[in-house]
């Protein structure tokens, strides 16, 4: 390593050092073992132009191990991505742009939200699932417009959590080559050596998975740590893996290798000793000397150069294939779903009795011809979940171009392979499976929600109407569970219109998730459905007086009980309005206005009807009022039996609006 490339690699080192120091907490130890490795991934191998973070062609990186955030921060600080010193100092210090881990759209060049280990694993490979389709639709010979790799950077316990090995074992399944894994060994975790947990084979592992597999055995190495990844390169046909063997707390003599390291300052005492270990020129904390930084923009100007030759090349593939251009543009438009809410056909003309997840299906047959960039998949569920594309391909290492994703068992990785599909632009997508296992994907779905990425979630086989299947597969907690999450939308449609509804309210979503909750059984059409839907919640059918007797406020399967109930009410003189609410979320933004005029607060006997938990409520029904729902987990049997034992009957709603005070 010559002289310039120590100092360089030296000057991560201790702004990391520094930054957690003052701020008294964070990760030393990932930093200082992994300087070199992502200085020479950044300085020689990468693809990035500070001056433009959002180039559409650039390399992405991904820190998954994202506590080692200072060695981010401070990569970005040094290659001029508009990180000041001043935001170093200010690491993990309210409203400042350098948190405790990577936040996406708070901190200029950090690709994904990181923190819970594994998670950028899983976006990683999304990435490069999204890298691989639009090549293959966008690119012609000698016009590779996009071209670019996907690196992800982890350690120990990234590759411990099970979502590595879900999003790794498709990986290499698709042979996603332009996706390069960096393993941080160090071998050690916060309870020791990685010894008393984790002694497989990880090498054998990844090579299972299908993964080019590459070691550095010496993690200060820049040459070695080089030639790795341009044999990963090299390599067309499999992803690859570079184990890279660090000393955790690396140049720190007290605490190298030892776990203390990992998540606690060094001290200031082992701060100095780490600065006269390396030789640093200076004591003055977050020192950098003026030839580092002219190192670091020498190297910065290597990638706008390659992004100015890129635009010269997109320059002229657009005048020589205008009307790939013209996709493109459909492509990359945000406002490209606003157009299904007057197309032809969007909104469905039916009375015929269907389940809204085959009503949702024939939306997506619609959609996929409005939007050609949507692209979606189940975890092993299609056929169920109504979400196969019709004569669209599948999406396959023999065929990338395909728009059908089969994410296989795999409900954890889907989700997180989704967020990295969205995060790496161009793309719309969609992620299926049963209600039940939105269990599994919850973790990775409230990042999609931190980041403010509008992923569409189809879940379906909503209720106790599962039936037969019994209690392990009907959701009841699940939809109080998604409700509870920030900038979160779920809807539970009741027919056709309001499930057309909700897609488009999913699709035209700008930065909040959406869920859409779907039954197995058939369910009536509404003469009173409207795009109301929209709002959240609309009065579907009136009182006939100005001010109601009573409110009936349902979702999903269950709206249709409420009508018939109106109507039972109505033969003994109590007059009811019924309010269809499929998403609380989306309701709550309405105006003041529009919600005291649904549910006025001088009608205050209310009745909540909903085949699942009661949780949530308690904010529409208040003291006086009343919640028909699931007390306990359901049972074995025909859902309409199952609806009858548990109460969802015409007879049990009349009599709760009868019993209220």
């Amino acid at each position: 390593m010559n002289h310039i490339d120590t100092l360089s690699v030296n000057a991560i080192r201790i702004l990391s050092a520094d930054g957690v120091q003052k701020a008294n907490s964070g990760h030393p130890g990932l930093p200082l073992g992994a300087a070199p490795m992502a200085y020479e991934l950044w300085a020689r191998h990468m693809k990035h132009n500070p001056e433009d973070p959002n180039w559409k062609d650039r390399d992405r990186f991904i820190l998954s191990g994202g506590h080692g955030s200072m060695l981010l921060y401070s990569l970005l600080h040094l290659f001029g991505y508009g990180l000041t010193k001043e935001d170093l100092m200010n690491f993990r210090q309210l409203d400042s742009l350098t948190p405790g881990h990577p936040e996406y759209r708070h901190t200029p060049g950090v690709e994904a939200t990181t923190g819970p280990l594994g998670a950028g694993m899983g976006m990683a490979v999304g990435m490069a699932m999204a890298e691989a389709h639009l090549a293959s639709v966008f690119n012609r010979e000698g016009y590779p417009v996009v071209d670019h790799y996907t690196y992800v950077l982890g350690g120990d316990g990234c590759m411990m959590e099970g979502i590595s090995s879900e999003a790794f074992s498709l990986a290499g399944t698709l042979g996603l080559h332009k996706l390069i894994v960096f393993y941080d060994s160090n071998r050690i975790s916060i309870e020791g050596s990685t010894d008393i947990a984790f002694t497989e084979n990880v090498q054998k592992r990844m090579e299972a998975f299908g993964f080019q597999i590459l070691t550095v055995e010496d993690g200060n190495d820049l040459d070695a740590i080089g030639r790795a990844i341009e044999e990963a390169k090299a390599d067309t046909s499999r992803p690859s893996f570079i184990t890279v063997k660090t000393e955790i707390g690396y140049g720190c003599p007290a605490k190298q290798g030892k776990a203390s390291a990992h998540g606690e300052p060094l001290g200031a005492e082992n701060v100095a000793a780490l600065k006269e270990n390396l030789g640093w020129p200076s004591q003055e904390p977050f020192f950098v000397p003026q030839e580092v930084y002219q190192n670091y923009q020498n190297l910065a100007n290597n990638g706008k150069t390659a992004q100015e030759k890129w635009e010269a090349m997109f320059a002229e593939y657009a005048a020589k294939y205008p009307e790939l251009k013209e996709l493109w543009n459909r492509y990359y438009d945000p406002n490209a779903a606003q157009g299904l809410m007057d197309a032809e056909g969007f909104w469905p003309d039916t009375q015929k009795a269907e389940a809204t997840r085959s009503l949702s299906g024939k939306q997506i047959q619609f959609i996929k011809d409005h939007l050609p960039n949507l692209i979606g998949g189940s975890a092993d569920l299609a056929p169920s979940n109504k979400t196969y594309m019709n004569g669209e391909g599948d999406f396959s290492k023999e065929n990338y171009a395909g728009r059908n994703l089969h994410f296989g068992v795999r409900e954890l990785a889907m989700t997180a392979i989704s967020n990295g599909i969205l995060l790496h632009g161009g793309l719309k997508a969609f992620a299926a499976t049963f209600f039940v296992f939105s269990d599994y994907t919850k973790p990775m779905a409230r990042l999609s929600a931190l980041m403010g990425l509008p992923l569409v979630f189809v879940f379906t086989h909503d209720s106790i109407g599962v039936g037969e299947d019994g209690p392990t597969h009907e959701p009841i907690e699940q939809l109080a569970m998604l409700r509870a999450m920030p900038n979160f939308h779920v809807f539970r449609p009741a027919d056709a219109t309001e499930t057309a509804a909700a897609w488009y309210s999913a699709l035209a979503s700008e930065k909040t998730p959406t869920a859409l909750v779907l039954t197995r059984q058939n369910l009536p059409q509404l003469a009173g459905s409207s795009r109301e839907a929209l709002k959240g919640a609309y009065v579907l059918e009136d009182s006939v007086k100005e001010t109601p007797d009573a409110i009936i406020i349902a979702t999903g399967s269950e709206v249709s009980l409420a009508v018939e109930a109106k109507a039972r009410l109505a033969e003994e003189g109590i007059d009811v309005r019924v309010v269809s609410m499929p998403c609380m979320d989306v309701f709550e933004e309405q105006s003041e206005e529009y919600k005291e005029k649904v549910l006025p607060r001088s009608v205050r006997k209310r009745v909540a009807v909903e085949a699942l938990g009661k949780f949530g409520w308690g904010q529409y029904v208040g003291l006086d009022g009343a919640v028909i729902g699931m007390e306990g987990f359901g049972a074995s049997g025909p859902a309409g039996q199952l609806f009858e034992k548990f109460g969802f009957t015409v007879d049990h709603v009349v009599e709760a609006v009868r019993g209220l005070k």
